[in-house]
């Protein structure tokens, strides 16, 4: 069925098409984003279409609109066989198959093979990468690398011994995950197993308008960026984090990291690009990566974020990933709002998010 939009979600789209002529612009340009507001006739041919239709243009003298396909099959019309208006959009269709392709990954005792998931969404190698790519923001190999992480610090967690996490992990062998762990955990086994024992986490805590901010990096990137009003309870929360991990006080080269940050926070838009070493399950990645294509000065809903990475039906999913963000601003969870636009909750503060938001609205 398709996609039905109230008033409201039109207007604030800036989209109503509602009159004849912007119509016919819609179908001249084969608008995308008019799928789900109306249909279109061809008298010539007997059939029904997508604004986005990629079939040849009818003459406009052909044309009739219709504000439902109930209305167009009414009048004795059938549905095309190209842009199938009965059905689900094409980029419905390419999230449903992704989402697929993801618990398919998911569920695997072994990361299946790229021919195993472009076979399973009916397309080819290139074709499903470069649609997985598109929906999600990473490739399928560097979402099945996020699952593997995710699954090796499950049984690091729950197993008696490394070894026996790295077979439960789905690795065939020691070499191949040895090979892989800088990028899955940050630090050696051993030292995940104890909570990060034994690995070195350099942090500070500076001051900005909107209070305190700490800053903690491992060797591989900034893990932390904490907001609050008390530092003392930042550092505390850092130490929960990592309870074993050795925490040293940032140097005059670490300072000018939480500099940085500071300075963003102050002026979003002299941007921030800083190595970042970012922890959690395959979903909170998604959620992240795609949280951070989001430009200052824009915002997007958690069904939106839900959408994009593939998983529409996710949205409470997407907003329990933003809570669970350890990286502010780096990775701007504050940019994700109500489907109405309003304000959530923000894990440091609903004033801390408005007051971004604000700064970030300001064109400089």
């Amino acid at each position: 069925m398709m996609t039905s939009h109230t008033a409201d979600e039109r207007d604030r789209a800036g989209m109503t098409f509602e009159g004849e002529v912007e119509r016919w612009a819609a179908v001249v340009r084969r608008d995308a984003r008019a799928d789900g507001h109306f249909v279109y006739s061809v008298r010539t041919t007997g059939v029904y279409c997508r604004p986005s239709c990629p079939s040849r243009l009818a003459r406009r003298e052909h044309v009739r609109f219709h504000d439902t396909e109930a209305d167009a099959e009414r009048a004795g019309f059938r549905p095309c066989r190209r842009c199938r208006p009965g059905e689900p959009g094409l980029a419905e269709r390419r999230a449903q198959a992704v989402a697929n392709a993801c618990r398919m990954i998911e569920e695997a005792d072994s990361s299946p093979t790229l021919d195993a998931l472009a076979k399973a969404a009916g397309m080819s190698r290139f074709h499903f990468h470069r649609v997985f790519r598109s929906v999600t923001g990473v490739t399928p190999n560097a979402y099945m690398t996020a699952c593997r992480g995710a699954r090796v610090r499950q049984e690091l967690a729950r197993r008696p011994t490394v070894t026996e996490a790295i077979y439960e992990s789905g690795f065939n062998s020691s070499g191949r995950f040895y090979a892989s762990v800088p990028g899955l955990l940050g630090m050696t086994p051993t030292r995940f197993r104890a909570g990060g024992s034994g690995a070195s986490i350099r942090f500070a805590v500076g001051r900005c308008s909107l209070g305190s901010v700490l800053v903690a990096a491992t060797d591989t990137g900034v893990c932390a960026i904490l907001l609050g009003d008390d530092p003392d309870a930042l550092e505390r929360d850092l130490q929960r984090r990592f309870p074993n991990a050795q925490m040293v006080g940032g140097d005059d080269e670490f300072a000018g990291v939480v500099a940085r940050v500071v300075g963003f926070i102050e002026t979003p838009a002299a941007g921030l690009d800083l190595p970042l070493d970012v922890r959690g399950t395959a979903f909170q990645q998604r959620v992240w990566q795609e949280l951070r294509t989001i430009p200052a000065g824009a915002t997007a809903s958690y069904t939106d974020i839900a959408k994009r990475i593939g998983a529409p039906k996710a949205a409470r999913g997407v907003a329990q990933a933003c809570a669970a963000n350890p990286i502010a601003v780096a990775v701007p969870c504050h940019r994700v709002v109500r489907s109405d636009g309003g304000l959530s909750g923000y894990r440091w503060g609903v004033e801390r998010k408005r007051a971004l938001l604000d700064r970030e609205a300001i064109r400089e």
